[in-house]
């Protein structure tokens, strides 16, 4: 994998060694940060949460492109290992939660921009967006990117459906607060 634009434009970042992580493709990468620069314009110090961070790709493309800090939740031991890796190799601090995505603790300063990547499954998409709402994740006026299987869809719930795409295996919801 590798980073797309940004400070790190083509550093690659390695994905972690198990079957159970399906890292975000750069196509769909590329196609959700494209979504996000027409509507957000600049990422310059914005607060991001990526959530089933995997590899951290989504974090640290937001990153490098001028992002202000990430946090990330990933319950996999070795993919944790393999985000640390990742932002050692690009000098980068993160914040890593270890722990479900779907249970998520409070915050006392919501993010501007939470990407979340659950396993494709029936359901998963509205889980999560159920999950950042009742931990109060999202700033007002923030944006929550969901990627499910293409196809699937995302109920908005309290948020603003702003746009849907399906790209490649993929489906990309993007919500407002």
């Amino acid at each position: 994998m590798r980073i797309i634009a940004g400070k790190w434009r083509s550093r690659v970042i390695a994905a972690p060694p198990t079957p159970s992580t399906r890292p975000t493709a750069d196509r769909t990468r590329e196609t959700l940060f494209s979504m996000l620069a027409s509507r957000i314009g600049s990422l310059e110090e914005l607060a991001v949460a990526d959530l089933f961070a995997g590899s951290g790709a989504l974090a640290f493309e937001a990153l490098s492109r001028g992002a202000g800090g990430a946090t990330l939740v990933e319950t996999d031991a070795a993919a944790r290992k393999t985000i640390l890796a990742n932002a050692a190799a690009l000098g980068v601090e993160v914040k890593l939660l270890a722990g479900s995505a779907l249970r998520l603790p409070p915050v006392t300063t919501p993010f501007d921009l939470v990407f979340a990547d659950p396993p494709y499954a029936a359901g998963s998409g509205d889980a999560v967006r159920d999950a950042v709402e009742q931990a109060g994740w999202l700033a007002p006026g923030g944006w929550l990117a969901i990627e499910t299987a293409r196809g699937e869809k995302v109920a908005p719930g309290r948020l603003r459906l702003d746009a849907e795409r399906d790209t490649g295996p993929a489906r990309i919801t993007l919500l407002q607060g």
